[in-house]
């Protein structure tokens, strides 16, 4: 009769179990690894993940449906991540720097992404015998280093400094190969409509999505990083927004920047990079730069951390047709792929051989290959969804591993050798 009467008084609701939940586990996650390390917790998003899997045994704590029936959802908070992950690499670069300098990251992007997506697609068309459309999409997808879970190894916060050769490149590549890999995705999406016939589709895809949706992105970027300094530091003069120490105006301009950048059919990802790389270039020395890398970056970590538990309820699911190919394809683009398609681009870039190894290897995925596969799912009519999520879960939750336990070892081996 108790019981049953606590049990009337307590109502407990499944959006009140789950906030509990993530809060619960969250706050776990960032301070169990405090307890043996006064590092920055860096196996936090694996703790994350895996914390996030006792969900899958109680299914109303999950936050968040899983992506093969729900992927609009995961789409849209992904995106927000990205976003505001790719305008905070864009305000950490202090200085342009010379041509040697950008040679690397630029080398990353015209080389080895195209090498990786190639590879990739070889080895789901083979391996796991995904359709064609299939095969370039995952290429597409897991191409990209992630700027999310990749802030471990980018350069420091704005006025930090310490952007030496490979935290540069591989800060730099975060930036931009997100959104170069937008067109990779579109085409995939073209061949699962209407089939390889180029002569039908070819012109589109190059004119529209290969240059024109770069080309604008680049535009709104710049055009939105100007204005918006304007508004923040100069306009009114004696009455700076800067002065306020509020970030909420410049987040809502990134919201600006993207929203417009989208409506006018450019890379929106894009835009926001160009953008925080342009606003960092106006009153430099101004200490609102760090105040609003701060604030975005509490934002970016916040959404990944909702992101990590979420995709760690829904990793059983994912996971449950798991087979040697897929784990094939993911051993096969983190320890093979993508180091020597690294390594061949960084020939010739006045690298070191540790700092060309490093720049090669260190190529997290996470977050933006979950949001591609979403949005192009969300989008087209992909076959083989199932397999292609299987894929990508294991290649997050490898790279999160193998990426996120190494990746001090091997700065600090960097910085020993003054690299």
């Amino acid at each position: 009769m108790i019981f049953e009467q606590l049990s009337s008084f307590f109502a407990f609701e499944t959006y009140h179990l789950q906030l509990t939940f993530l809060g619960m586990v969250i706050i776990l996650c960032y301070w169990l690894p405090r307890l043996v390390s006064r590092k920055e917790p860096v196996a936090a998003p694996l703790i994350l993940i895996f914390s996030g899997g006792a969900a899958f045994l109680f299914p109303e704590f999950a936050p968040l449906s899983d992506p093969i029936s729900a992927p609009a959802i995961w789409e849209h908070i992904s995106e927000m991540a990205v976003i505001v992950a790719l305008f905070g690499a864009g305000m950490r670069i202090d200085e342009i720097g010379s041509w040697r300098l950008w040679r690397p990251a630029t080398r990353l992007l015209i080389i080895a992404m195209p090498l990786t997506i190639i590879a990739v697609a070889i080895l789901g068309a083979g391996l796991v015998g995904l359709s064609l459309a299939s095969a370039i999409l995952l290429g597409a997808v897991l191409a990209p280093t992630d700027p999310v879970l990749a802030s471990d190894v980018q350069v420091g916060p704005p006025h930090k400094g310490g952007e030496r050769p490979v935290r540069f490149a591989l800060t730099t590549e975060a930036g931009l190969n997100d959104g170069l890999a937008f067109p990779f995705v579109y085409l995939a999406l073209f061949v699962a409509a209407e089939g390889m016939a180029p002569t039908s589709w070819g012109l589109e895809w190059v004119g529209i999505d290969v240059v024109y949706k770069v080309v604008v992105g680049g535009l709104v970027g710049w055009a939105g990083g100007r204005m918006l300094g304007l508004v923040l530091f100069n306009i009114p003069r004696n009455a700076a927004l800067a002065e306020t120490g509020s970030g909420v105006i410049a987040l809502a301009g990134v919201f600006l920047c993207y929203g417009s950048s989208e409506l006018v059919e450019g890379y929106g990802f894009i835009a926001v990079a160009v953008m925080g790389f342009t606003l960092r270039r106006i009153e430099k020395e101004h200490d609102f730069h760090r105040r609003l890398h701060d604030f975005s970056e509490a934002i970016e970590h916040g959404l990944t951390a909702l992101l990590l538990v979420a995709f760690g309820s829904v990793l059983p699911l994912l996971l449950a047709d798991l087979s040697w190919t897929h784990v094939a394809v993911a051993l096969g683009l983190i320890l093979g792929i993508r180091p020597l398609a690294g390594w061949i681009s960084l020939s010739g870039t006045g690298l070191s051989t540790g700092e060309r190894l490093v720049v090669a290897v260190y190529g997290v995925r996470g977050v933006g290959s979950i949001y591609y596969l979403a949005y192009a799912v969300s989008h087209g009519e992909i076959e083989q969804q199932a397999e292609l999520w299987s894929v990508v879960a294991v290649v997050v939750l490898f790279s999160t591993m193998l990426h996120g336990f190494t990746v001090g070892h091997a700065m600090d081996r960097l910085r020993s050798v003054g690299q």
